[in-house]
């Protein structure tokens, strides 16, 4: 008997196709059961990380540079505040972004590969587009609840100068968002891990948020390096948060940072919905 191959189908959806609210709403609940039982592996990386970075620098570092300015940061670079009032807000939107990385890289890849659960959702009357947006949203989530939770330690800590903070947060939020959308565009490219993931963290994650504006003013670094900065949008979300906290933030300074994130967060998102529907309905 000769050798014949079976292809498989994907699974595809069938019934009518939920409302985009509703589909936003029961993938989110899908989220919430899983982080539910799993929410203990996730507060060393979004919430744990940052308030050690906050105690080294902020505290330890701090003392230092708000003992004289030893360490080369002037009190008129600082804007006048103590380092650790300088550095929380700027900590909170660099944790929105190492969130967004982790929760767009690895995560995205295995409802592809290995757990495999975008097929399942796209069989049921969800649409690839509408898994696109609702684990995007969920991500979103989770970013806004950690730095929820953030915020209320470093207030606890001293380092919040007002109720500005609060509008840090949604700042923050929005630099994270318009991380993760391109990021996840990226992680459904792949159909292996290989080094992709890794080479993505050592040379953007990790230069982004060691010379974005986070632990010093951008003006400190060569002159050179100052415009790689400004294209980031750690450094527009790192303004946005720093300035709402600190009270030093302009309206048309302001409009052109959440100008940048939105533009990022909507090409983001038009790539991330494009590359679900032509993976899941292929």
């Amino acid at each position: 008997m000769a050798n014949s191959t079976v292809l498989v189908e994907p699974p595809r959806s069938i019934g009518r196709v939920l409302p985009a609210w509703r589909a936003v709403l029961v993938i989110l609940e899908h989220f919430a059961i899983w982080y539910r039982k799993g929410w203990r592996a996730t507060v060393v990386s979004s919430v744990l990380q940052p308030v050690l970075f906050l105690l080294a620098f902020g505290i330890g570092f701090g003392s230092l540079v708000d003992g004289g300015g030893r360490a080369g940061l002037s009190a008129d670079a600082l804007g006048g505040v103590p380092y650790l009032v300088y550095l929380a807000p700027g900590l909170l939107a660099m944790s929105a972004v190492q969130t967004a990385a982790f929760e767009s890289t690895y995560p995205v890849l295995s409802g592809f590969k290995w757990q495999q659960l975008y097929w399942g959702m796209a069989a049921s009357p969800l649409t690839p587009g509408q898994v696109a947006i609702g684990h995007l949203t969920w991500v979103v989530a989770r970013m806004f609840s950690s730095g929820a939770v953030y915020v209320v330690i470093i207030a606890l800590l001293g380092g919040v100068a007002g109720f500005g903070i609060v509008v840090s947060l949604l700042a923050a939020t929005l630099c994270g968002a318009a991380f993760a959308a391109p990021t996840m565009a990226f992680a459904a490219t792949l159909e292996n891990e290989g080094t992709a993931f890794a080479s993505y963290f050592r040379f953007v994650l990790i230069p982004m948020t060691l010379f974005a504006g986070t632990f010093f003013p951008v003006s400190q670094l060569p002159v050179w390096l100052q415009p790689l900065a400004w294209v980031t949008p750690l450094w527009h979300g790192t303004e946005l948060a720093r300035g709402a906290a600190l009270g030093t933030l302009s309206w048309w300074p302001a409009l052109g940072h959440v100008g940048y994130l939105v533009a990022m967060l909507a090409a983001g998102t038009v790539a991330l919905r494009w590359r679900f529907v032509r993976r899941l309905a292929r």
